[in-house]
Formats: structure tokens, sequence, C-alpha cells
């Protein structure tokens, strides 16, 4: 029996059915996200005739690393090594491409795997409940098109002070909005307000930091890309080195727990802001790398697999965005060795994204990398949700000289130390994993048994890889109803 999917209800499921077969939804299954070529070839043949953001139900089965924006169909998964010339260090750093989602963004996957379990098994009812993303930002992006895809009303809760292009987007694809106090690490006002909006029962919450279907999708989906690219560049033979990842909710660091099970030696090294360092240090405070989330860990976070924790200066992250998208900056860089192509790569790569780079460096140094080691990390989403924070920062600190990108390029990247980084121990990962108990037993009614359970590693392995058969045996039985 499925551990999240309590109840399946058939009589909303044949209801929810006949109203995807109204509006030509079919829904992909987790195998398809992860292997997009075993797409029936009648629904691949319709996607080049679509735009990656289109509010179009096929776009679900762009919901995975492989989109070709050439073609509208598949190929490889996304990626982008960075050149030692940029990055200091012989250590190969690579990071799988979250801009070639719908929505421009990763989230948009671990938005599906929360939702669609529950839409298939009856549990979400679109005729009669809400669903509602609490999120720092991409999440409650992706929760809001996958359910404009699925005919789904949704509520969008996030702190008031994140990126503009966020609250403009998240309106214009029609979801009511909420902004809570506080910015991007402000995750306890989330919290308070979704405890508001829980009284009315037909407020479904889907909060990615306790939500399994979050870090499922990403064993399921990107460790297995990620494993891809490690292939590609010739890894076959070895392990990767590292996989970075910022904690943020705690999904995207599930990748690692998929690829550790097939490379024990790897290191998963757990990102967090410097401002707010939770994990190194038990910390708190605000910062500016939007996306990641903070002053607790979530329920979600294997903490017992995280081997490492790398805390960034937000200050840095914010000069590397100015470095790698004002004209100067790409100029400096040419000069330094980097390509056109090089250079064109860089938009790729957001605030967050910048911070991933970040801890790989520090990671190449603490473990002294070579040119044979490969980093993997996660390019969450692009320079093209934070236009308006390049706006702010030309405001706040005027024309970007050359002499701006010398002192950015030797500051945060060549001179990139080694220090807020902390190698954990098995102690030290037991002290971070009771940190659960005051967020989640005290304040969110989840159970002090549990907590103990999660300590024990086959808790972790039965979530992420049992309940996908499930999901996948749900998904396609409703797509025989909706048909």
């Amino acid at each position: 029996m499925s551990k999240i999917i309590k109840h399946v209800h058939h009589d909303v499921i044949k209801k929810t059915a006949a109203r995807c077969k109204q509006h030509g939804i079919t829904i992909p299954t987790f195998a398809q996200m992860r292997n997009p070529e075993t797409i029936p070839a009648a629904l691949k043949s319709k996607l080049p005739s679509i735009g990656l953001w289109d509010v179009n139900p096929l776009n679900l089965f762009r919901i995975t690393w492989k989109n070709d924006v050439h073609s509208g169909l598949f190929g490889g998964v996304n990626y982008v090594e960075l050149p030692k010339a940029l990055t200091g260090v012989d250590a190969r750093i690579v990071g799988i491409v979250g801009k070639y989602f719908p929505t421009g963004a990763h989230k948009v996957g671990a938005a599906f795997g929360c939702l669609v379990p529950r839409l298939v098994s009856g549990e979400f009812d679109p005729e009669q409940h809400k669903a509602v993303w609490p999120s720092t930002g991409n999440y409650c992006r992706g929760g809001a098109f996958d359910c404009r895809l699925l005919d789904c009303a949704t509520i969008a809760v996030l702190p008031e002070g994140m990126s503009k292009e966020r609250f403009v987007w998240l309106k214009e694809i029609g979801a009511e909005v909420i902004a809570t106090p506080g910015t991007e690490s402000n995750v306890k006002e989330i919290y308070d307000k979704c405890w508001e909006l829980k009284k009315d029962p037909l407020n479904v919450v889907f909060n990615q930091f306790e939500e399994f279907g979050n870090p499922i999708w990403h064993y399921q989906v990107t460790g297995p890309a990620l494993e891809e690219v490690f292939h590609a560049l010739g890894g076959k033979q070895g392990a990767p080195a590292a996989f970075i990842s910022a904690t943020g909710s705690a999904g995207t660091i599930g990748a690692g727990d998929y690829l550790k099970k097939h490379y024990p030696n790897m290191k998963i090294v757990a990102s967090e802001a410097l401002q707010c360092p939770t994990l190194l240090m038990n910390g708190f405070g605000e910062h500016r790398i939007e996306g990641i989330g903070d002053k607790h860990v979530p329920w979600v976070h294997h903490v017992r697999n995280t081997d490492a924790v790398s805390a960034v200066d937000d200050e840095d992250c914010m000069r590397l965005l100015r470095l790698f998208n004002e004209e100067e900056g790409k100029n400096y860089l040419q000069a330094q060795g980097l390509s056109e192509l090089d250079l064109e790569k860089l938009n790729l790569l957001g605030i967050s994204s910048i911070s991933n780079v970040l801890s790989a460096i520090k990671t190449a140094k603490y473990f002294e990398c070579r040119s044979s080691d490969i980093i993997l990390t996660v390019f969450t989403d692009s320079t093209e949700m934070y236009r308006s924070r390049l706006e702010e920062l030309r405001h706040e600190r005027g024309v970007y000289t050359s002499v701006d990108a010398a002192k950015d390029h030797a500051g945060p990247l060549l001179h990139q130390s080694r220090s807020d980084f902390k190698e954990l121990t098995y102690y030290e990962k037991k002290a971070i994993h009771h940190l659960k108990y005051f967020t989640w037993v005290e304040q969110q009614g989840k159970s002090s048994d549990e907590l103990r359970q999660q300590w024990d590693p086959e808790y972790w392995r039965s979530l992420f890889e049992d309940e996908v058969g499930y999901f996948d045996k749900l998904i396609t039985e409703f797509n025989a109803l909706a048909r």
C-alpha cells in the first residue's frame, strides 16, 4: 500500500477523467518524463507546433530534462560544462539546465510529482478543491502552470520581496496570488498563511517542504538525467566526485540519493546562503539567493545521505550575476579565454545556479579534486527570471566597468575559498536531522515516531523507489478512462 496515497476515490476519478477527456488532457507517467522517447508517436507529432510555454496540456509531456528547443521534440539531457578559465579549478563542473522546462525552471516537475498522484487517485477533486502552492519562487510558478494545464484552480503563496517577474507571470497564468511578509528566508510566514488557508477544507496545500512527491520526482527523473550526463562526459568507468544542490525544499537534493545508490563514494553537498547558515551552524538571517529557502530543515530531506554543507556569500552571487550578463563582464571573460559559446551559455544560470557553482568550486578545493573528477549540479533557472534584479543592481551600483569585471572574476570565482564548508560526521548529520523536530513535530503536526523512522535508510529507499510504480499505474489507468 502506498505511504502517500491513503485512499482511492473511484467516483472522483471518473468525474476528473471525464473532465480531462473534455479538455484533451493526457497525463505523462514518471517513466515517460525520465525517458521521453517512450511517449507515443501520435502525441510527439503534435509537439513541434506548440511553444514551450504555451498553455496547452501537451506541454505536460515537456516536463523533462531532454527538451530539444530547436526541433520541439527530445534529445539528450541539456547541460553546460563550465571552463577552467571561469571556475579556476581543475575539476569539471557540469550543470543540467532548467531553463528548457515549461516556465523556465525545473520546479514544474517537482510540482507535478506532488499534484498528479493526488489527482489520479481522486484525493484531489478539481471540481471542488483549490491547489495551494507555498513557495519562495519557482515552485508556485510550476504548480500554477501544471494546474492551468490540468484545469485545476490554484493559489500561489510567496514572500512579497521576491522578484517582480514572478508576481507578473503568476497573475498572467490565472493564479490567485497571496504575498506574505519578508523575502527569501521568511518561510515560517508562508507556513502561517497555509495554516490559515487549511481552515477551509477545499484548499489542498501542496507544501514542497513536506510533500514526498517533490524528491521522488527528482530521484526518478533528475537523478537519471545527471547519470546520463556523467556517462556522456566519459565517466562510465568511475564515479562523480560530488553532487551539489541547494537545500531549498530538499527536492532537488533527492537526485543525489539516486546517484549515491549507484555511486556510493560520491559526495552529496548541500549548498546554502552564508547569511542564513541553517545547516552549517544552526543559523538564521535573510539573504538574496532566491529559490533556496532556509531557517529550517525540510521534512523531505534525507539528511543522513548528506556528506557536507557549503555556505555561499550572497554578495558573491550578485556580483557574478552582473559579471555574466553585463557587456563589460562578458568582454573581460572573453579576454580570459572564454569562447563565444561559453559566454552565450552563462545566461542559463540564475542566482541559485550561480550559488551552486560557487559551492562546486568550494567542494573541488576542499576535496582537492583533479581534472579527471566530475562535479555535477543543477542550473535550476536562468537569468531571465532576474532581469529586474540586474536593473536594481545597475541603479544601486552604477555602470559596470572592466575593473568591476576583473574584481568579480578574481574574487568570487578564482579566489573562492574552502571556508564556510563542513564535511559532516555521523553525529553532525544526526544533529541536523534532529532540527526537524522543532519545525515539523512542534509546529506542523508530524509525529516524533516518524522522525525517528527517517533516520533509517530503508524509510527513504521505500519512498523513492516503491511509490513511483504505483503512481504510474494510477496515471495509466486514469488515461485509459480519459480517452
